[in-house]
């Protein structure tokens, strides 16, 4: 198990490991029982500009693999059900195309508004950072769902891009704007 971290926390992920290139990021929840929900996450590539180059820059369950072919979202899990990750994205730093400087990896809980769902329905929510080659996590943020039980959505956290080194910074920011919220501030 690799480094621990709290919301806010940032992780240089080259510092130790400048030949660090395919990541996988894992995302993993239970659902409390007696509820049922199905859980999203995306990831939006964006410029400096803060938007995306591109509609194809945003990755998620319609759109799984980005047009640089460095992103790729393995697939989408409706229930939540088993042990592990329950959704990952796979990203190879090194053929991220030059002009992205940030991916953003945001949860949306699936007709949420509709279905009247939040994240307080949920346990043991976490993001983690694998480097495939080791085959070893190396950093994790767990989520605290009393801080974020209505939230329908929630921003895990953002890769920040600085020269060659890639950054891991744990946000946390929960927030009832539904996907589409999100897809008009990065578009």
């Amino acid at each position: 198990m690799g480094i621990d971290l709290k919301k806010g926390s940032k992780v240089n992920l080259m510092k130790d490991n400048v030949r660090l290139d395919k990541v996988m990021l894992g995302i993993g929840w239970d659902i409390i029982p007696g509820n049922s929900l199905d859980l999203d996450i995306s990831v939006f590539m964006v410029g400096e500009n803060g938007k995306l180059p591109a509609d194809e820059y945003f990755i998620f369950y319609n759109n799984l693999k980005s047009p640089d072919n460095s992103v790729e979202h393995t697939g989408d899990n409706r229930d939540g059900e088993g042990d592990g990750d329950d959704e990952m994205i796979l990203a190879y730093l090194s053929q991220i195309n030059p002009s992205i400087k940030e991916l953003i990896f945001v949860a949306s809980i699936h007709n949420a508004e509709v279905l009247n769902h939040h994240f307080g329905m949920l346990d043991n929510a976490y993001i983690r950072i694998v480097d495939v080659d080791k085959k070893n996590e190396f950093l994790r943020f767990n989520l605290n769902k009393s801080t974020f039980g209505n939230a329908t959505d929630m921003e895990f956290g953002r890769l920040i891009k600085s020269g060659r080194d890639w950054t891991f910074k744990a946000t946390g920011d929960g927030t009832r704007i539904g996907l589409q919220g999100y897809v008009d501030q990065y578009v």
